[in-house]
């Protein structure tokens, strides 16, 4: 079963488009022209139960006008979506309970309070019987070893350790879709190993489904199968991440280094670049490994080093960004 069905979705905004300088402004003021901006465009796709998805884009591309869509925020100008089911804009109430959200920039918690108070508000909130909660707080607490700082002001804590309380305000009501909105934004390397341990081990645990937009590549890497890639308000890219780097990038290159100048030619590898005893060559992925061209070149000549170049993945992301539909 799919957690989250979207259907031609679209959302569009009316503006006021202003002259310049004075003249301008006057006109602008009297007799103002209206400009339709649409910010998603057409887009459709599926999330199974259970997926940890990469929802990416460049700034402005769309992508969280459509999560806002997705968690009831903003209604849709046409298109439908449908979380387990149940469409956010129409019973929101309902969705909002299946819900758990994110955003890295915007807390959830109560400034003023204790952490552990601010759990307790939100149990309140959404109703939570004392003993999902004390055990979805016991989870949440081996996991993210929240323990240490519960009894912590939340305008006391560390960015981290903000994080870390908001991703348990978020799955104290055992939510089956969480969204992610830049998750691991300004943390340090032990902050953000903390926030994919989690999101790892949610879903692996309960089986949530997580829908995550970041501009870390790392956290696509670690955590992330397949991408949703949005520009300019359409999907410009939609499937594995392994099949999307080879379909962008389908060669890699071998850097190989002999003991003297005498190099080696093979028909299956193009050679790019020479340095002395240093070549480099290009190889499709689809007609040799890089293992199999080692061992080829290795038959042929003495060599005293090689390393095989993998195509860096902000290098696929940026190259996915220019495509357009």
């Amino acid at each position: 079963m799919d957690a989250i069905t979207v259907k031609h979705l679209t959302k569009e905004y009316r503006l006021t488009k202003k002259g310049t300088g004075l003249t301008g402004a006057v006109r602008s003021l009297i007799r103002p022209q209206k400009v339709t901006l649409r910010a998603v465009d057409d887009i459709s796709f599926s999330i199974p139960e259970g997926e940890i998805t990469a929802f990416i884009g460049p700034n402005g591309a769309g992508k969280s006008t459509t999560v806002k869509m997705m968690c009831g925020i903003l209604k849709p100008t046409g298109g439908e979506i449908l979380i387990h089911g149940k469409n956010p804009a129409k019973e929101r109430t309902q969705v909002v309970q299946s819900l758990g959200v994110v955003f890295g920039q915007r807390t959830q918690l109560a400034w003023d309070l204790r952490l552990g108070e601010s759990f307790e508000l939100m149990k309140h909130i959404y109703q939570i019987d004392r003993g999902m909660y004390e055990e979805n707080l016991k989870i949440m607490d081996e996991i993210l070893d929240i323990s240490q700082f519960i009894d912590t002001p939340v305008r006391q804590l560390s960015l981290g350790q903000r994080m870390r309380g908001d991703l348990v305000a978020a799955m104290l009501h055992s939510p089956k879709v969480l969204f992610l909105d830049e998750p691991t934004i300004g943390l340090d390397v032990e902050g953000k190993y903390a926030i994919r341990k989690f999101i790892k081990e949610i879903n692996r645990q309960k089986g949530t489904t997580v829908i995550l937009t970041t501009h870390d590549l790392g956290d696509i890497e670690q955590l992330c199968k397949r991408l949703i890639i949005i520009n300019k308000g359409k999907i410009v890219e939609d499937g594995a991440l392994d099949e999307l780097i080879d379909r962008i990038a389908p060669c890699k290159n071998l850097v190989v280094e002999y003991y003297d100048e005498n190099y080696v030619q093979h028909d299956k590898a193009q050679i790019i670049g020479r340095n002395k005893n240093i070549v480099t060559y290009q190889f499709r992925k689809s007609k040799i490994t890089g293992a199999g061209l080692i061992c080829d070149i290795s038959d042929r000549a003495k060599i005293k080093d090689a390393t095989i170049q993998e195509t860096k993945i902000d290098d696929i992301i940026r190259i996915a960004y220019g495509r357009e539909c």
